[in-house]
């Protein structure tokens, strides 16, 4: 589950009056170690992916990269007495289209006000952009609402767990008869899928976009007309679970719900073991399609938005590239 950690400005402050009240009492004022917030660097990679691991946040093979590739100033790592305790990403897709995620600290530290120094460090980073998203556990609603963040729809997780004997008998949809090909790899078109998916997601994000259907990582999978020009496409990576290893689907997007079987099940098939895939509630096709094929709800968060919404329907979104970046 993506269980975004934040604080309330008014707890900070409470904390650091009781600091002050045990400091003086004792004939001794003493200054907490200032915390310094710091862009993450490659050497930073290996331990925020751990934190995330722990988290439950089950973060895919090579994905802290890739938003560090997508933004190099959007990510940052917060120190205190040399030592990394929490990390935020506030990732810019343009000049009209923002994320902030990956946003935790280490649980010995909460309670301290760090995790409000990183929020805003983060919310400065975006704050000219027209609009701002972000994933909100149940538990965080209200503290990122205090913030300006309004209620856009649910985002489901759910898992699949590898026990479904008939998985082959959901990919008999005939796509030759539909005028279509199923391409794998290197044989996809990044330029269609580009075009495809710019039209379908609330900003345009060509670089991440591009970083994240040729990683190594994975399989990606794409569904074509005779023309070249794209009717669907998805992704499998592998992900690290708190105690194990899974996959994550995601992005998947296609144009009507079959499709979107198709790929599914094309991309379920060649593994094994547990298999997550985000979803967006704007879609009403997903639920009975994921139910279908075997899927179980395991958590929800809330999209939130602060400032102008995006208007573009989600029909064709049947899976989120990822949580943490959107």
């Amino acid at each position: 589950m993506f269980t975004s950690y934040l604080l309330s400005s008014k707890a900070s402050n409470r904390f650091a009056l009781v600091n002050s009240v045990k400091n003086s009492s004792a004939g001794l004022f003493l200054m907490p170690p200032p915390l310094k917030i710091l862009p993450l660097t490659s050497e930073d990679i290996s331990c925020v992916t751990n934190w995330a691991r722990i988290e439950g946040f089950a973060p895919g093979v090579g994905d802290v990269s890739i938003f560090r590739h997508t933004d190099r100033q959007g990510l940052w790592v917060a120190w205190l007495n040399n030592e990394p305790i929490g990390c935020i990403a506030g990732v810019r897709y343009n000049r009209f289209y923002g994320f902030i995620g990956l946003f935790l600290v280490v649980s010995k530290y909460r309670g301290n006000g760090y995790g409000v120094k990183l929020w805003r460090h983060a919310l400065d980073h975006l704050s000219d952009l027209p609009c701002i998203g972000l994933e909100a556990a149940t538990e965080r609603i209200n503290d990122y609402a205090f913030w300006g963040f309004n209620p856009s729809s649910s985002t489901t997780r759910w898992q699949w767990d590898g026990t479904e004997k008939n998985l082959s008998t959901l990919k008999d949809i005939q796509v030759e008869n539909k005028g279509l090909i199923l391409l794998e790899g290197s044989s996809i078109p990044s330029e269609a899928i580009q075009i495809y998916d710019a039209k379908r997601e609330p900003s345009p994000r060509p670089h991440f976009i591009s970083d994240w259907l040729h990683h190594p990582a994975g399989k990606v999978m794409a569904l074509t007309d005779n023309k070249g020009h794209c009717h669907g496409f998805g992704r499998i990576r592998p992900c690290l679970l708190p105690k194990d290893e899974g996959w994550r689907i995601g992005p998947l997007l296609a144009d009507t719900p079959e499709l979107a079987q198709l790929l599914l099940s094309h991309l379920m098939d060649r593994h094994q073991g547990a298999i997550l895939f985000d979803s967006p509630g704007a879609n009403p096709f997903v639920k009975p399609l994921l139910e279908r094929l075997g899927f179980n709800i395991v958590s929800e968060t809330l999209r939130m938005y602060k400032g102008k919404q995006p208007p573009i329907s989600m029909n064709e979104v049947y899976g989120l590239a990822c949580l943490e970046l959107g």
